[in-house]
Parts: structure tokens; C-alpha cells; sequence
């Protein structure tokens, strides 16, 4: 379907054709319409399906039809992140660019003359707020921000913001907004707690669900069945043959980030890494100099795996198996966007085969496994049973006997009985 076929404003189209938007996704297809009937939306849609754009596009185009406040905030927009907050603003501002429609980004860990900044555009008045739970929270308990009239309310992400922890500053902030609002959700996935959720804050929702697709077909899947020792062994392997160009690589823990970072810098290679442990300013100019090529390795924990969007990337490599299928199609999703190609390798320690026998059940097919160079010594065999038995032993049975019972410490490990206890009662 095109653009031009739904009922949007003319200065809406005339944005959107500046912006070389012609044809819908399925996605912007679905909840497009169902949103500017006024319905509310739980939809379900993983990153690089064009969903931002679905809840931007109609909200905006009711922004201008209808006759909302002038001095208050219309629509909220909450995100998980300050990344994607700043994203979204600015492309909202490219939609919106022949509309009298005004938006602010507002985000924690920046400056104090940023935040003082982000105050005064609120006590003015904007159309669009996106913003991140805490720093809301926080606006809200200083008294600096007014979500009274607010008509629309979106939550991007949902999924990942609940995983964050978000779940009591969502129904919060929820509790400021007026009862008569439409309401939009959007998560890549949709597990018990986010139909829970949508119970609360939603208002006979429309359901849009779009299964999780597969990684795109131009993506080399290959990977290294490995001991954990070898991974800085294969990394050097892999950048020895090939120089590296745009290439993102993924670890689940900000230490291994930084240890990788480290890894790379004393290899001579222009990197740059990305974690919770960066403040604002950092983070930002790790992202820029990435996206302008003074940099050519990212190194980062799942931040950049979600919503944000990063261009002509060649490469992804899974240092470590991501903790579930999803993460690992939005990892590797991050190349080979807009039909270009790309390659993403993944390396599988003894621990992590069953998590990666998963992905591979799920793409319903054997994903190619490199050789791991010879003078990095003998890896282990690719035996997904084994990892997957081991590691779905029952929970509080790590040290557990035949019997199911707790080993007992030999006694010259234990500690020496508290005077204050009971005699027959070890602390």
C-alpha cells in the first residue's frame, strides 16, 4: 500500500515524499488506519519493521485535525532509552516538517544546562514529549511537567522496558494521564507480564500482531563452536584476513564490553564501546563518530541491539549467544538493512550450545560452523543435548548429590558456629 492511499493530511504526504517514503510495511499498513479510527493498539513487531513511523504518522496527522490545546502536552511517548528518545525526535521532526507540530526529547544523564533546557520547553508547551520512565518520574515529582491533557499515549519498546525494570514507573506516570486517552503499546515481543500490562492501561485494544520473522536472507549466519579462552583468538583471526569495516559486536555483560574494547585497541583497530557505565555525552559521541566512520568497530552490550538505527553496518559478531531468539534476530538485524548484504558469526562457548540449538530450531535450519584456527588448539564438538541437560538442572540443585540433597561443606570449611544460635543450628 502507498502513502498517498491512506486518509493522511497533505502536509503530512508532503514530508513524507521529502523523506522518499512511498510504499507502507505491513506494520504501517495495519495500525495506521486502526490508530486514526481512534481505536487503542497493542501491536507486536520487532525492530526494523518501519513501527515507529506506524504510531508517528497517525498521531501526527491527529494533531492537526483535531482541536487539541495549544499550551499543553498532546501526545506522550515513552521509551526505554535515551538513544532511542533522541532518535525518534528526530525523525518526527522530519514527518512534522510542514506541520505546526513542536516536540522535545527528554532523557536522564545529561547536562545540567540540557535538563534546565528540556524544563523550560515544558513549562512553555510542546505538541510531543518522548521521553525515558525515570527522568519523567522525576519531572513529575518536581512539578515541572503537566500530562493533564494528554490525548495519546505511546509506549515503544514495551518488552524491554519491563525487562529494565520499568513496570511501577509505567503505571505511575500512567496515573497522571487522563482515563480518556488512546493508547498505543509496542513490543517486540508479547510474553504473560506485557498482556498484563496492557489490562491496566489499555482500553479495548486492537491486536496487530506480526509473528517475529526470520533474519533476512542476505545475512551470512555463520559461527564458531568454541572454548571461551579462544574468542579474543578468533576475533584477531577474523580481522587479520579481513580489515574491518562497519562492524558492531555484541556482548550481554558491560565488562566484556570493556574487555573487548580493550582487546581491540591493542590490536591498533579504531574502536569504540557502548554501556550502561557512559554518561550522556559519551554515548553520544561514540555513536557519531561510529555513524561517520572515525571509528569502525562498535563494541556493545543489547542498547544498540533495539531501535536504534545505524546504516550500512557489514558486520555483526555475537561475542556470546544472545539469551533468547528474539535478541538474537535484533542483533543481527542491525546489517543487511534496506536489501543490502551483510554477515553476522556467532561465538558458541560449551556453556551456550543449547541457547544456540534454539536460534537454529527457530530459523529451521543448521547455521554454517567455521573452523577454528589450528594454532588456537582443538575446540570442543558441537553437542547442543549435553549443554542443553546441564543447564536446565533444577534451580537451587547446583551442588546437589544423587539424592537431590545439598552437599554438605567437609568440616574444616564450615563456619564455626555463632555463640548467640542455637547448639544444633550451623550459620
Amino acid at each position: 500500500m502507498r502513502f498517498d492511499e491512506l486518509k493522511l493530511e497533505k502536509a503530512l504526504l508532503e514530508g513524507l515524499e521529502a523523506m522518499c517514503f512511498k510504499e507502507t510495511t505491513p506494520v504501517q499498513e495495519h495500525t495506521i488506519p486502526a490508530v486514526l479510527e481512534g481505536n487503542d493498539i497493542i501491536a507486536c513487531a520487532q525492530t526494523g519493521t518501519g513501527k515507529t513511523a506506524a504510531f508517528l504518522l497517525p498521531i501526527l496527522n491527529l494533531l492537526c485535525k483535531e482541536n487539541l490545546p495549544k499550551d499543553k502536552i498532546n501526545a506522550l511517548i515513552m521509551v526505554p532509552t535515551r538513544e532511542l528518545a533522541q532518535q525518534i525526535d528526530q525523525q518526527l521532526e522530519g514527518f512534522a516538517y510542514f506541520l505546526p507540530v513542536t516536540s522535545i526529547a527528554v532523557y536522564g544523564g545529561g547536562e545540567a544546562m540540557v535538563f534546565e533546557q528540556q524544563r523550560k520547553a515544558l513549562i512553555s508547551g510542546v505538541d510531543v514529549v518522548i521521553a525515558t520512565p525515570g527522568r519523567l518520574i522525576s519531572l513529575l515529582a518536581m512539578g515541572t511537567i503537566d500530562l493533564s491533557k494528554v490525548s495519546f499515549f505511546i509506549l515503544d519498546e514495551a518488552d524491554r522496558m519491563l525487562e529494565m525494570g520499568f513496570i511501577d514507573d509505567i503505571m505511575k506516570i500512567s496515573s497522571y494521564l487522563p482515563k480518556q486517552r488512546q493508547t498505543l503499546m509496542f513490543s517486540a515481543t508479547m510474553p504473560e507480564k506485557i498482556r498484563q500490562l496492557a489490562k491496566k492501561i489499555l482500553n479495548h485494544p486492537k491486536e496487530i500482531r506480526l509473528a517475529v520473522s526470520k533474519p533476512a536472507e542476505k545475512i551470512q549466519q555463520s559461527a564458531y563452536i568454541c572454548h571461551e579462552a579462544q574468542k579474543n583468538g578468533i576475533l584477531q583471526h577474523i580481522f587479520k584476513e579481513k580489515s574491518p569495516q562497519r562492524t558492531i559486536i555484541f556482548s550481554s555483560k558491560k565488562q566484556k564490553v570493556q574487555e573487548i574494547y580493550r582487546t581491540l585497541r591493542r590490536m591498533n583497530i579504531a574502536a569504540g564501546e557502548m554501556h550502561s557505565d557512559l554518561d550522556q555525552h559519551e554515548r553520544e559521541e561514540m555513536i557519531r563518530n561510529f555513524k561517520n566512520g572515525k571509528i569502525k568497530i562498535l563494541v556493545a552490550t543489547d542498547i544498540v541491539s533495539r531501535g536504534i538505527d545505524i546504516e550500512d553496518i557489514d558486520f555483526v559478531i555475537n561475542y556470546d549467544v544472545p539469551s533468547d531468539v528474539e535478541d538474537y534476530v535484533h542483533r543481527i538485524g542491525r546489517t543487511a538493512r534496506a536489501a543490502a548484504e551483510g554477515a553476522a558469526i556467532t561465538f558458541v562457548n560449551a556453556d551456550d550450545q543449547w541457547r544456540f540449538k534454539k536460534i537454529e530450531d527457530f530459523l529451521e535450519k543448521e547455521i554454517t560452523k567455521n573452523e577454528v584456527p589450528a594454532q588456537l588448539g582443538e575446540a570442543p564438538a558441537y553437542n547442543p543435548t549435553k549443554g542443553t541437560d546441564r543447564n536446565k538442572r533444577p534451580f537451587g540443585k547446583r551442588n546437589a548429590g544423587n539424592n537431590g540433597e545439598r552437599r554438605k561443606r567437609p568440616a574444616h570449611r564450615r563456619k564455626p558456629n555463632n555463640k548467640n544460635n542455637n547448639q544444633n543450628k550451623q550459620s
